[in-house]
């Protein structure tokens, strides 16, 4: 049985050294998550630092975003390339970098493209607007999203790509998506999987929930049919708070064993 992906994305919060005090306090907190794939996407700029203190604790590391070429004259950019031996996940197409810098579907291809050529694994955000949501476009937005950043990718790697389902009207907002919303989305994109790689494929994908994920409501969302792990935001901030969500996590990987 795979285990249940918890990613903590920390967005822009948390200095190196905040962060190596977040990751021994974690540590202390939680002792052993059997069953719980446990995933910190911090900061460039502290990834060195943690990848040199997760091993210990059995924690992975995510980077938040990468860029599509290997190398180059590209300021500012990060490599898949260069976050080799860092990390073992890039978060790819999250709603902040498609709505606030204007990422494409093309770009979210090609950064996929990128992390699997590097050897490293693709978490690839989708997820509708509250307007999209409004006019009924859902189906639509996770149909043409899912096709754009799965496109090219060999049917022998398509089991390597984790789908993280971030409705942009939830995130951040506290407005948290029903039991029927995820039933609908996930079965969606599963059904996109199929149609682009067949039934097996579907079947085996590792879907997650994000979208105001905290620790009064993620053991419904982790109960819920087809959906294997989460995406957390703000919540992973605290370490009361994302320690609760894993032991819970553990709790129930135990109870459908």
């Amino acid at each position: 049985m795979s285990k249940t992906l918890i990613v903590g994305n920390w967005k822009m919060n948390l200095n190196v050294h905040q962060a190596s005090l977040y990751v021994h306090d974690l540590s202390q907190k939680i002792g052993s998550h059997e069953g719980v794939e446990v995933v910190l996407a911090p900061t460039y700029i502290a990834l060195q630092t943690l990848s040199l203190q997760v091993k210990k604790h059995h924690f992975s590391l995510a980077a938040q975003n990468c860029y599509w070429r290997d190398e180059g004259a590209f300021t500012g950019e990060v490599s898949a390339t260069q976050l080799r031996g860092l990390v073992d996940y890039v978060i790819v197409g999250h709603s902040e970098r498609r709505h606030i810098f204007g990422e494409t579907d093309k770009e979210v291809r090609a950064k996929i493209q990128a992390v699997l050529r590097n050897g490293l694994t693709p978490i690839l955000c989708v997820g509708e607007t509250a307007d999209q949501r409004a006019n009924n476009e859902t189906k639509h937005v996770l149909h043409d999203q899912v096709s754009a950043g799965l496109a090219n990718v060999a049917s022998d790697e398509v089991h390597k790509v984790v789908i993280a389902y971030e409705p942009v009207w939830a995130i951040g907002t506290g407005d948290n998506a029903l039991p029927e919303d995820l039933a609908l989305a996930e079965k969606t994109i599963r059904h996109q999987v199929e149609a682009l790689y067949g039934h097996e494929a579907a079947s085996s994908l590792k879907l997650l929930y994000g979208g105001s994920v905290n620790s009064d409501n993620a053991s419904d969302y982790l109960a819920l049919k087809g959906v294997n792990g989460l995406l957390v935001g703000g919540a992973s901030l605290h370490v009361e708070q994302f320690s609760t969500i894993i032991s819970n996590a553990h709790k129930l990987k135990g109870n459908k064993k």
